[in-house]
Parts: C-alpha cells; sequence; structure tokens
C-alpha cells in the first residue's frame, strides 16, 4: 500500500499541533511524527485526498496561525526504508526493548528482546498508543491463556502477549502486508503460538477470548465495542487505544452502554489507552 505524507508547518506550533492531530486522526490518518515546527501525518494514499482536506480543519481557519503544507506519496516498496532511516530503539520499561533486526542486540543485555522489522512508526513502539498497550501488557500480572490482536499491524502486540504467558493468540488486520509482516516477526521472535487472519470483525470464528487488544481508531473502536463483548470470556478484559485523552469519556460511555466497566485510563503526550472488563 502506498501512505500520503503531509508535513505541515505551524506559527506559532503549539498548542495547534495537537489540536491538528486530532482533527487529522478524525480525517483517516493513522500515524503522527513531531517536528519542530509542526507535524507529519500519514494515511493510506487511496484512503484520503487532499482535495479540500485541510479545509475540513479549524486550525486551517483560525487567522491567528500560519499553516504551510507540503505532501508526497511514498510507494509501498520504499516504507520501509523511510522509517529505517530514523528508527530507534525503544525501551517501553526497564526489562523491555523494542529493536530492529539492524541494531546492535548487545547494547541490551539483560533486557527482554522484541525484534521488530520497521514498517510503520506506530507499530514498533515509537507511537504512544503502542506504547501505552505495550506498558498494560507488562503490568498484568497474569495473561490469559487466549488473546485476541485486531489491528495487529506489524504484530508487535500478539508478540509481546506470547511473551508473557498467552498460549494461543489471534492476529488480525485488514491488511494483508500487516498480516505477512505479522507472520514474519512472530518469526523473527521465536513466537509458536501467533495464528493470523486477513479481515475485520466478522472474519473472526473463535470466541471466548480472555483478552482483546484493539489500537485501532475512535470510529472503529465504537463500531466493534459490541463485537468484542460478544467475543470475550466473562470477566475478560479489553485494551483500547488509538484515540486522545479528550475521547476517553465518549469511549467508556458507548463501553457502558455495551456491557464493560472502565477499570483504567493511561495517557502519554495526549493519546489515551483504557482498560475495560466485560461485566
Amino acid at each position: 500500500m502506498d501512505y500520503l505524507e503531509l508535513t505541515i508547518d505551524l506559527e506559532p506550533r503549539n498548542p495547534w499541533a495537537e489540536v491538528l492531530v486530532a482533527e487529522l486522526a478524525e480525517l483517516g490518518f493513522e500515524g503522527f511524527i513531531d517536528t519542530e515546527s509542526g507535524i507529519q501525518a500519514y494515511a493510506p494514499a487511496d484512503q484520503v485526498s487532499m482535495d479540500g482536506l485541510l479545509e475540513q480543519t479549524s486550525v486551517s481557519n483560525n487567522p491567528e496561525v500560519n499553516m504551510r503544507f507540503s505532501s508526497t506519496v511514498i510507494p509501498h516498496t520504499n516504507w520501509n526504508a523511510e522509517w529505517e532511516a530514523g528508527f530507534e530503539p525503544v525501551e517501553i520499561s526497564n526489562n523491555l526493548v523494542i529493536l530492529a533486526p539492524f541494531h546492535d542486540k548487545t547494547l541490551f543485555a539483560g533486557k527482554e528482546q522484541i525484534i521488530i522489522q520497521p514498517q510503520m512508526s506506530f507499530g514498533t513502539g515509537h507511537h504512544q498508543t503502542t506504547f501505552l498497550m505495550s506498558q498494560y501488557l507488562l503490568e498484568m500480572t497474569d495473561i490469559p491463556a487466549k488473546v485476541l490482536d485486531m489491528g495487529t499491524g506489524t504484530g508487535v502486540l500478539a508478540i509481546l502477549a506470547e511473551k508473557r504467558g498467552a498460549k494461543d493468540i489471534l492476529a488480525v488486520d485488514i491488511e494483508p502486508w500487516s498480516v505477512e509482516n505479522t507472520v514474519e516477526n512472530a518469526g523473527r521472535n521465536g513466537c509458536k503460538h501467533i495464528r493470523t487472519l486477513t479481515g475485520d470483525l466478522d472474519v473472526i470464528t473463535d470466541d471466548n477470548f480472555g483478552l482483546i487488544l484493539a489500537n485501532i481508531n475512535k470510529n472503529v473502536l465504537k463500531q466493534h465495542l459490541s463485537g468484542y463483548h460478544a467475543l470475550l470470556s466473562a470477566g475478560g478484559i479489553l485494551l483500547l487505544s488509538g484515540f486522545f485523552m479528550s475521547d476517553v469519556a465518549e469511549l467508556a460511555a458507548c463501553g457502558d452502554a455495551v456491557g464493560f466497566e472502565c477499570m483504567e485510563i493511561q495517557e502519554k503526550e495526549t493519546w489515551a489507552a483504557i482498560m475495560l472488563r466485560k461485566k
């Protein structure tokens, strides 16, 4: 898949960069990088159009903000190279680091290591939401045996779930190349218990999951909440991320409406993750 890279410079940068990230996320952008003068935003090229795109944001219509932007399409074949150029190890905790195959593993001797071939920053631990989800998994004292990883991306959360003790992990993504990458990364990490499916919620025939991981975006999560509830065992845990702190109340209310209890909320740089339990 080709990706649209949108580079936006803002003057003043703050607080408008955070506002723009929130608005672009609603318009289909999936990944963001902070720059000194603004942001870079990424979206599947076949799912967004630049025609009138920025005019839909409040920031572009704000006379107090000077906005400059440029866009380019990154071909699928060049996507890895774009990220490898700036891909750094990600230390999730004192005991876990996410590395790429080309990093020097000896520098992190004594730490648990997950090896991920970089595809997108929000699938490697660099993005705040992946970081938050990883932290949740590390903090859970008992990982259920059966886990569903929705929107698996690079498979990093499925891999971490197996390393934490899960025995049957189903990793699902709508993108075939993400599923392929998950299979490759599972192999790199010696995983034996990860199954994969290409598609959305409707392709899943299993149920009775003890834990569901869903790091997607607010609108998709809202649509899927009742489906997640049906797939979970009694008292099962649902971990959600891919949205901002400003969206937490709405998602928690939607979860309550379909039978979830909000157990915990975590935040990192305006992004959020929540833990829900099936009532």
